[in-house]
C-alpha cells in the first residue's frame, strides 16, 4: 500500500524568506554534531549486516537529522523524494525500487556520511532486465477506490454493513504457488449472529494487482453453500455470498469454511485483511511452495489505509510447506497482514 507523498509547505511571504530559511538549515547542518561510521559501532554493523530499513534509521539517527532536512538536501541533488517515503524505508515498510529511489539511496550515501555503495548493496543485485518485476504495492488511491467497488458489490446483494454477525475467531490460511502467485485461500470461520433471521455471510476477495476475479473461483467447503457472486475486473474485487442451512437466532455460532482459488495474477508480496470493529481471534497463515520461499517475511498492522504501517515483526518461515503466521487477539478495527520479499 503507497499513500500519496506529503510535500512540506512553508508558510513564508516570498522565495527569499525561502532561501534565507534553507541557508539557515544548512548552517544548523553543518554545526550538528554526529559520530562517523567508525566512531559508531552500532551503524558500523548494521551497515555490514542490514537490513536496509535498519541501517538507514541508524545512519538517519548518528547524524540527527529529521527527515524533512533528508529531504531537503536530497532536493539539493535534484532528487524529489516525500518525506512519506523516507519514513517508510526507515520503517521497513516500503523498498526503494525504481531507479529515481536508487538514485535517492545513493545520494543518501553521501549526505549520512557513509561508505560509497553501503545501502545499495543492502538492497540486493538489480534485477535484470527482462525478468518478472516485484509488483509495486497498491496505491492509496487503489485501496479508496476497491473500498467503493466493495461497498456498491455488496448493495448490489443486498448486503447489510455487518450481516448481522460478529466474529468470534478465524483461522485463514493463504497458499502461494511456484511462480510467487496468490494461489489462493482457505478460512475456517466461527460467528455469532446478534439479531434473528441471519441465514449468510458474504465473503470479500480482492486478488492482486492484474488478477481476473471472473476466472477466481468460490468454494464453499463445510456448512454453507455458494449463494450469488459479484465481481469488478477494475479493481479485482470480488463478493460472494455463502449461505447457511439454517437461520440464526441472537447469540447462537455458526462454524463454516470456506474458499478461493486465484492463480490469475503476477507475484505477490503481501496478504492484508481488513476489520470493521474490535473483538474475537484472528489467525492469518501465509505457506509457500517449497521450490520458491521468500528471503524474508514480516506482519505489520495500520490503523487505517492513510495510516502509516506499524507493529512490525520479522516472522521466520518454518515447516514442511515452509510457511509463517500470525495470531491476534482480540481483533482490533484496522489492518492486519503478511509481507514479504523474494530473492
Amino acid at each position: 500500500m503507497r499513500l500519496g507523498e506529503r510535500h512540506d509547505l512553508y508558510d513564508l511571504h516570498d522565495r527569499h524568506d525561502r532561501h534565507d530559511l534553507h541557508d539557515r538549515h544548512d548552517r544548523l547542518d553543518q554545526q550538528e554534531p554526529h559520530l562517523p561510521v567508525a566512531q559508531a559501532p552500532a551503524l558500523e554493523a548494521v551497515l555490514r549486516t542490514g537490513p536496509f530499513h535498519l541501517a538507514l534509521r541508524a545512519a538517519i539517527a548518528a547524524r540527527r537529522l529529521p527527515l524533512h532536512r533528508v529531504q531537503h538536501h536530497l532536493s539539493r541533488h535534484g532528487i524529489k523524494v516525500g518525506v512519506t517515503s523516507l519514513s517508510y524505508w526507515q520503517q521497513g515498510a516500503r523498498r526503494p525500487q525504481r531507479s529515481e529511489s536508487m538514485r535517492a539511496v545513493r545520494a543518501l550515501e553521501e549526505i549520512l556520511d557513509l561508505p560509497e555503495e553501503s545501502l545499495i548493496r543492502l538492497l540486493g543485485p538489480a534485477v535484470p532486465t527482462g525478468a518478472p518485476q516485484r509488483p509495486a504495492a497498491r496505491p492509496y488511491r487503489s485501496l479508496v477506490e476497491a473500498s467503493g467497488v466493495r461497498d456498491r458489490l455488496l448493495a448490489d446483494l443486498g448486503a447489510p454493513p455487518d450481516g448481522g454477525l460478529h466474529s468470534v475467531g478465524q483461522h485463514e490460511r493463504v497458499r502461494i504457488g511456484p511462480r510467487r502467485q496468490l494461489l489462493g485461500r482457505d478460512s475456517q470461520h466461527v460467528v455469532r449472529a446478534h439479531r434473528d433471521g441471519v441465514d449468510r455471510y458474504v465473503a470479500v476477495h480482492q486478488g492482486d494487482p492484474g488478477c481476473s476475479p471472473g476466472d477466481v473461483a468460490v468454494h464453499a467447503m463445510e456448512n454453507c453453500r455458494t449463494g450469488r457472486v459479484r465481481w469488478d475486473g477494475g479493481t479485482g474485487v470480488l463478493v460472494a455470498e455463502l449461505l447457511f442451512d439454517t437461520r440464526l437466532r441472537a447469540g447462537e455460532t455458526h462454524l463454516f469454511r470456506y474458499g478461493f482459488e486465484d492463480g490469475t495474477a503476477g507475484a505477490s508480496t503481501e496478504y492484508v485483511r481488513g476489520f470493521g470493529g474490535a473483538g474475537g481471534q484472528y489467525v492469518l497463515q501465509v505457506a509457500f511452495a517449497d521450490d520458491a520461499p521468500p528471503l524474508r517475511c514480516h506482519r505489520f498492522a495500520q490503523q487505517s489505509t492513510a495510516a502509516p504501517r506499524a507493529g512490525r515483526q520479522e516472522l521466520t518461515p518454518a515447516g514442511r510447506p515452509r510457511s509463517v503466521h500470525l495470531v491476534e487477539q482480540p481483533v482490533r478495527a484496522g489492518l492486519l497482514g503478511i509481507g514479504w520479499d523474494w530473492e
